[in-house]
């Protein structure tokens, strides 16, 4: 007797999308044609998403998630301060995306038009910015006496360009274990945090509207 075959899940949905696009070096034509390549059926990819692009935007969502499911299992991660939580985070992120180098290069340089890439991105933005507002310490708040939500949201859009600057540091990065986007990390997010100390809440968002406008339309 035939054994069962087991369901696909969204993960595995996922993997096999990864590994199509690498495999192929293009997009699946459609659900019905990279279902029926992975041997499984459309309507059990339909349970998970709803077309190829939400799949696709589910990988970096996934490497988000894993990355706070390793961060966490520190015994010691929930006495970090907000400073230690970004590190832990950065240097394990990026160590996820090493993993997934030649993935994470096909799909964000595959366009020309750098919008279309940064649209696969849209679910790692916001579950980023759901992490950095559940880090955002008490020592902030205090700092800012004031602290209102629309602070909260220069922090996370601060944070999200950040991010994307690093990743494109880390795309363009040839040295040896990418060990210059170790130290660009550690810089960076020491720089961020001295400025979010030192600098008026007005001055940050300015700083983070320049960097926008600089450094991620190249991205």
């Amino acid at each position: 007797m035939a054994s069962k075959k087991s369901k696909p899940t969204r993960d595995t949905i996922v993997s096999m999308y990864m590994n199509y696009r690498l495999e192929n070096n293009e997009k699946p034509k459609s659900v019905y044609q990279f279902a029926k390549t992975n041997g499984f059926d459309e309507t059990e990819f339909y349970s998970f998403f709803g077309n190829l692009e939400s799949a696709e935007k589910e990988v970096f969502k996934i490497f988000l998630e894993k990355t706070v499911e390793l961060i966490q299992k520190d015994t010691n991660y929930e006495t970090y301060d907000m400073k230690s939580k970004m590190l832990s985070f950065y240097f394990t992120f990026f160590e996820i995306l090493s993993a997934n180098r030649s993935y994470v290069v096909l799909s964000l340089k595959e366009e020309s038009n750098q919008l279309k890439n940064l649209m696969q991105l849209s679910s790692l933005r916001s579950n980023f910015k759901k992490y950095i507002s559940e880090i955002i310490s008490d020592e902030i708040r205090i700092k800012n006496e004031k602290f209102q939500d629309f602070q909260k949201k220069a922090i996370q859009e601060t944070a999200w360009i950040q991010l994307l600057i690093t990743m494109k540091f880390w795309l363009n990065d040839e040295s040896p274990a990418f060990e210059k986007t170790d130290i660009y990390i550690e810089k960076s997010v020491s720089l961020s945090f001295e400025l979010m100390n030192t600098a008026p809440l007005d001055s940050l968002i300015d700083f983070g509207k320049f960097i926008f406008k600089e450094k991620i339309q190249t991205l």
